[in-house]
């Protein structure tokens, strides 16, 4: 099942972009640290206030899942390895195997 996902340019980490979920427009900010291999993302709303500052993305985990806040957007985005080879974000899979992607609560089993 192809999941849709966020389409960014990895060489262009540290990279900030606006992103459009239904009516709302925020601006997410990805961050890569070097010593330690992994990703972070910064959230901002329509305004450029923050909304989350530092988010760790964790294979399979849904960003921002423990977190309360009515600001979040809608859809989950979940970084997901449709390969299903990885186990862990590193620069070596980050936008090779392992994605940003979009669940909307969509069904994709239609088989």
């Amino acid at each position: 099942m192809q999941r849709d996902y966020i389409d960014i340019d990895v060489e262009e980490i540290p990279v900030e972009f606006d992103i459009d979920f239904e009516q709302d427009t925020f601006t997410m900010s990805l961050n890569y640290n070097e010593t330690y291999d992994f990703y972070t993302v910064d959230l901002y709303d329509a305004e450029g206030e923050t909304i989350v500052l530092g988010e760790k993305l964790v294979l399979n985990i849904p960003l921002f899942e423990s977190l309360i806040d009515e600001r979040l957007p809608a859809p989950t985005i979940v970084p997901y390895d449709e390969s299903g080879e990885a186990t862990r974000i590193s620069k070596d899979n980050f936008y090779k195997t392992v994605f940003l992607t979009i669940d909307d609560g969509g069904d994709d089993d239609d088989e």
